[in-house]
């Protein structure tokens, strides 16, 4: 399954915290809900994309903000970026070399055109004529093999390899990532800006899975793959094919952008954008302000600020679901593989199960956001309407069930002081790790621990705090290294456009970070992109059965979908919250000064 926020196809990223940034301490009576009552979203209150009767003016800047109370890493790659908020920084220097439509599937409208071979397993990319490098060199073949190269070298210290099948799945590429193979045969240069690529097996997400960046070979040269991600071309002064280019940055900060006077697709209509860091709990000031012109908005502040007057809501389902996790094992980073510790305290699923029926998420999603999430069942989201499984009940809020399950398993409270025993009769603490990010973030994570006391299963936060976006993500295994006191953890995942779920729950995902492992499982995901499933009513099947298998074996309790809203400022054109449809060269501002809440 991948993840981006903007023409990312191919990569399974982590989402900077879309639960717990998205609340607010304020919303905790009332409700104004924004949903009709099938649960969807209200369009009439907020379309798709901003419009405007007056035309863009020729150039002008615009601010972004990046709705996050942590630094963003500056890990300005794709290849090598791991959070939603390096991400959101690149999406104005990197380029997918593919468009996609509206079902997020790849086009020849982009930097690239294709063709799939007759036999389903090779695909061909021809780089358009005139494409170039914000430095001014040609976008090659050369500069489509090289993030292969990169990213299945065994000194790539990067988390892209593992969790994409497609990847994986090409010819040699085997024996070029386990070094017995100095080149990937399956990557044929037919000519200057044409290459093919063979695969071993027909793969039904190719043309939502298949890895869809270029890597600046000639920029590269002379750093070693070990050090890639640190250097400088990747810290301080990335390069793209986009239509900005970065002119400054100011760590974990901000990042000035302008023109790329090399676009193939035109002069952009901005001469600048400014991104900066806008902490969540300022975000509706600094839109009212006008010192942000476009803000993902949390959802949790979208009560007494209904009828805006100087900004625009604009909204999707996303492709996202927050979750309840547990850890079941850890990463063997020798092999490569998750490693299952059949004495870890989250091995029996009667518990895990138990765990998911304390929670009341569909009180939680109408309290703390006001309508713009609502429940999940299954961690294949609703987004992905033709794999989705409606018949998953999921863990609707049953504490008396989840008590049942408990007693079944042994669990009793011996010492009565409230909190029930494992079944050898030990005493059970788990730790609870979540991360900061508002005002509420504190009292959700509360809620988990009181809801989870109802029932007798006695949970502390970990460290008796919650942990900022990058430490949580390090402690919970983004890096290989999982950390032992980690019991139970609240997270979320952008899954991208492709609903292969592999890159996240297979054993050799390092994004497994319940470090699950189940023969069924794999054998289920293999399944999902075999030839057979290029019938996808049989691929819905085997997804269906999958959906079932992790709704019984509960690794992790699925707890929300969500809808993204951004906070758009009345002077900004072209901009649309539908990443298939989103050309940054076409976003302008139709005023030098951005409208304020006051004029």
């Amino acid at each position: 399954m991948n993840k981006k926020k903007s023409f990312t196809l191919a990569s399974i990223t982590l989402s900077a915290g879309l639960l717990l940034a998205a609340c607010n301490s304020s919303t905790t009576g009332g409700n104004t809900s924004v949903t009709g009552k099938d649960g969807k979203l209200d369009t009439s209150k907020f379309p798709i994309m901003v419009s405007s009767n007056k035309a863009p003016i020729k150039g002008g800047t615009l601010n972004y903000g990046l709705i996050s109370d942590t630094p963003f890493q500056g890990t300005l790659s794709e290849e090598f970026e791991s959070g939603a908020p390096d991400q959101e920084v690149l999406q104005f220097v990197e380029e997918s070399i593919f468009s996609t439509n509206k079902n997020y599937e790849i086009t020849n409208d982009g930097a690239c055109t294709f063709t799939i071979g007759s036999d389903n397993k090779s695909i061909t990319i021809k780089v358009k004529d005139g494409v170039k490098w914000s430095d001014g060199q040609p976008l090659t073949a050369d500069d489509i093999i090289f993030p292969y190269e990169v990213m299945g070298s065994k000194d790539y210290n990067g988390v892209r390899y593992g969790d994409n099948t497609i990847t994986q799945d090409i010819v040699g590429m085997a024996a070029y990532h386990a070094g017995k193979a100095k080149t990937i045969s399956g990557l044929q240069k037919i000519d200057d800006k044409t290459v093919k690529i063979s695969f071993n097996h027909v793969n039904p997400g190719l043309l939502t899975g298949i890895w869809s960046y270029a890597m600046p070979k000639h920029y590269f040269k002379g750093v070693p793959i070990s050090k890639m991600a640190t250097s400088d071309q990747v810290r301080k002064k990335p390069i793209g094919f986009g239509p900005f280019e970065v002119s400054k940055i100011v760590p974990g900060e901000s990042v000035e952008f302008t023109a790329n006077p090399n676009y193939y697709k035109g002069k952009p209509l901005l001469n600048k954008v400014i991104l900066k860091v806008v902490n969540p709990q300022v975000v509706v000031k600094s839109l009212q302000n006008g010192d942000i012109d476009i803000a993902e908005f949390p959802s949790s502040s979208y009560k007494g600020n209904e009828n805006p007057k100087n900004y625009k809501y604009i909204a999707r389902l996303n492709y996202a679901y927050s979750y309840i996790g547990f850890k079941l094992g850890h990463w063997d980073a020798k092999n490569n593989v998750a490693v299952a510790d059949p004495n870890s305290p989250m091995a029996n699923k009667s518990l895990r199960q138990a765990l998911g029926y304390a929670l009341d998420m569909k009180t939680i999603s109408q309290k703390f956001y006001q309508g713009l999430s609502f429940p999940a069942n299954s961690i294949i989201p609703s987004f992905f309407s033709r794999y989705h499984d409606d018949n998953i009940k999921g863990y609707t809020f049953d504490p008396e069930k989840a008590k049942k399950l408990l007693d079944a398993a042994g669990y009793k409270d011996i010492d009565k002081d409230g909190y029930r025993e494992d079944p050898k009769g030990h005493k059970l603490v788990l730790n609870f790790a979540g991360m900061s990010g508002s005002k509420v973030a504190e009292p959700l994570a509360q809620y988990y621990i009181q809801a989870w006391k109802a029932i007798g299963i006695h949970v502390q936060l970990l460290d008796g705090r919650l942990q900022e976006f990058n430490t949580f993500y390090d402690r919970v295994g983004d890096t290989g290294k999982d950390d032992p006191k980690i019991n139970i953890y609240a997270g979320s995942w952008l899954t991208g456009t492709d609903p292969d779920p592999s890159g996240l729950y297979s054993k050799t995902s390092l994004f497994n970070f319940p470090r699950f492992v189940n023969n069924e499982n794999e054998k289920l995901l293999q399944e999902g992109i075999s030839a057979k499933a290029m019938d996808p009513n049989y691929r819905k099947q085997v997804y269906d059965q999958w959906q079932q298998l992790m709704f019984d074996q509960a690794p992790v309790i699925p707890t929300l979908y969500q809808y993204q809203v951004y906070g758009v400022n009345n002077r900004v054109t072209g901009y649309t919250a539908d990443t298939a449809s989103l050309w940054w060269y076409k976003v302008g501002v139709t005023s030098d000064k951005p409208a304020t809440a006051n004029n």
